[in-house]
């Protein structure tokens, strides 16, 4: 399995992706069939597979960190990072690179559980070991952010574009980190630096520049070419929030729907029809929408689809729902400090 993604983890925009573990030789068996069952989202199932292994005397580093895996796709952080930790701790005295993607793993679950701190000191720790990973750097400064302490948060992110500075990816996910943080200003300037890779970009990642930039009309223009040529289904993501920033919500929601009906598992797609409802006016469809978005049980997008579930109940009145999901969001996610500001308010209405 291979390093986490999430909505703090650098992959193309925040996703889980749960590769199975290769190499691991003989005496795996049960091992094996727990991380293929993780790979299908079969998570309580997957540990089940692991106690199998324990009883069977297969290797505990390997069990210890397959849990963790499962016990994230649970939301079960606490647990999660209990298991990372005793993977890690049981490495013989030793690095090995399933090490370096288990400590990536035990930060996005601390992370997470609300211990940014622990994160932060964990990503930390693997750029003591491994100072040219741009993704322990760029990650770091994720958690800088959200300890407020900016000036390392910026000195990171540059250390990150300074080892790959090819990856107009990276650049994009920057802007977007600091934009959430209230820096877009500061942000602009990595979108910049991205479009001087001009001969480098594919129309989608020119698109998402421009959308970056706020220059929707070229933006529209690239994207469409990407969705009719490069047939990415994140080409299909921005053009909608193109068309949605150019005020055209209707004909967003139709691509959201036509690119459902041929992959509709795409939480992601799912999530951004039903924030396109909700400025429609149309709560009880943004409802079904996100209530069938968390059936998919994508651990990348559960978190938003549920806060925008709440948010939904809310602007439709329904204050004491939102209130009751609300508190058990929090249970889940005590980190998201826009939920506690909503949580705030909730308790006034």
């Amino acid at each position: 399995m291979g390093r986490p993604a999430s909505k703090v983890v650098r992959s193309g925009l925040i996703y889980l992706v749960l590769l199975l573990l290769t190499g691991c030789g003989a005496g795996t068996e049960h091992i094996k069939e727990a991380d293929a069952l993780i790979d299908n989202g079969s998570y309580a199932e997957a540990l089940e597979s692991l106690e199998a292994a324990e009883k069977s005397g297969e290797d505990m580093r390997l069990i210890h960190r397959s849990r963790g895996i499962a016990d994230m796709g649970l939301s079960d952080y606490g647990a999660a990072v209990e298991e990372f930790t005793e993977a890690l701790s049981s490495n013989k005295g030793y690095v090995e690179s399933m090490d370096i993607d288990t400590s990536y793993y035990l930060a996005v679950a601390q992370y997470r559980m609300g211990d940014v701190k622990g994160a932060n000191e964990t990503y930390s720790a693997i750029i003591a070991l491994y100072p040219k990973e741009a993704d322990a750097y760029y990650l770091r400064g994720r958690t800088y952010l959200a300890l407020l302490d900016t000036d390392n948060a910026k000195s990171d992110f540059d250390k990150a574009v300074k080892l790959d500075p090819g990856d107009p990816d990276l650049y994009v996910q920057i802007f977007e980190a600091l934009s959430d943080a209230g820096l877009s200003d500061d942000g602009q300037r990595y979108l910049k630096n991205a479009m001087e890779l001009n001969t480098k970009l594919s129309a989608f990642q020119k698109g998402r520049l421009y959308y970056c930039m706020g220059d929707y009309d070229r933006a529209k223009q690239n994207l469409e070419n990407a969705v009719q040529n490069e047939r990415d289904p994140q080409a299909t993501l921005y053009l909608g929030r193109t068309y949605e920033a150019l005020g055209d919500m209707n004909y967003a929601a139709s691509l959201y729907r036509s690119y459902l009906e041929n992959d509709p598992g795409n939480a992601q797609v799912m999530n951004q029809l039903g924030l396109c409802l909700m400025n429609i006016g149309d709560y009880n469809a943004a409802l079904d929408v996100f209530n069938k978005g968390l059936e998919l049980g994508d651990p990348a997008m559960d978190q938003s689809l549920w806060f925008n579930l709440i948010t939904a109940y809310e602007y439709m009145g329904d204050f004491n729902r939102a209130k009751t999901m609300m508190q058990d969001y929090l249970k889940e996610y005590p980190a998201d400090e826009d939920a506690v500001r909503e949580n705030e308010f909730l308790a006034t209405r």
